[in-house]
């Protein structure tokens, strides 16, 4: 019984793995973390030297406030806000890209709906009642 209850959690797993939402997700999250890994080039590599070049600092990393010296009993006590800029940036990078992708879809979406010729409205039908009063007018003129 535990056997047959196995082959079916199985075949669930596999139905549901093998369904279209599911492998999207996937193929997603694999262009998502390629993708990140070129904003964090982006950034690293192009946009923090510039920045570096502004506020003299060349590593990021190295901008702390040091709230207790370090002693011989004890480590130094740190606010540690680099790490949090070269993120922010990152952040902001990414969600300029985002932004800029949607749009540009967005706007394709547009220009192909404009360039679809719309199909005129089709007159509606006269009711049956219409068309009666249509024929007794007709025929009272011919009177």
């Amino acid at each position: 019984m535990a056997k047959k209850e196995k082959k079916g959690i199985v075949k669930e797993f596999k139905e549901f793995i093998t369904r279209g939402n599911v492998m999207d997700l996937a193929v997603g999250l694999i262009v998502g973390s390629a993708f990140t890994a070129i904003v964090n080039s982006v950034v690293n590599d192009l946009v923090m030297p510039l920045i570096s070049i502004i506020v003299g600092k060349i590593n990021f990393s190295d901008l702390k406030w040091v709230i207790a010296e370090a002693t011989a009993d004890t480590e130094e006590v740190a606010f540690c806000y680099g790490n949090f800029i070269q993120a922010l940036i990152n952040f902001i990078v990414i969600a300029l890209v985002i932004f800029l992708i949607v749009k540009g879809i967005n706007s394709f979406r547009r220009k192909k709906e404009e360039e679809e010729p719309e199909a005129p409205a089709e007159e509606p039908k006269p009711s049956d009642e219409l068309l009666m009063l249509t024929e007794i007018r007709d025929l009272l003129k011919k009177d």
